[in-house]
């Protein structure tokens, strides 16, 4: 799928957040509903145990726990997110995540 594809464009209609994207066994998805020059939107669904790998971002990013729950490690500190909660990842601190139960969340990246 492109990213042109990925990116919604209605903005005039109500959305489950939780229905946008379905979970896929042995995967992460995601799904773009909002890039701009501001920033981005994005939806992750992860299966049980899947993860991202610690890597670093040029920007501050809130997870906001769509469904689930998650281990998430910043600069070394452990955090558990469950749904409902919601975590800031400070730009150039290294991080990761990593599904404890199928676990949806909304990351939030504002380019600024």
């Amino acid at each position: 799928m492109s990213e042109k594809d990925q990116v919604s464009t209605r903005t005039d209609e109500v959305k489950q957040l939780v229905d946008l994207l379905q979970y896929q066994d042995g995967s992460i998805v995601s799904r773009v509903l909002l890039k701009n020059q501001g920033g981005t939107v994005t939806l992750f669904a992860f299966d049980q145990g899947e993860g991202l790998s610690e890597h670093t971002a040029p920007f501050d990013a809130l997870v906001v726990v769509i469904d689930g729950d998650a281990d998430i490690e910043i600069a070394g500190e452990s955090f558990k997110v469950r749904q409902g909660e919601t975590i800031t990842l400070p730009a150039n601190r290294p991080h990761a995540v990593k599904a404890a139960t199928r676990f949806k969340m909304l990351l939030i990246m504002i380019r600024a």
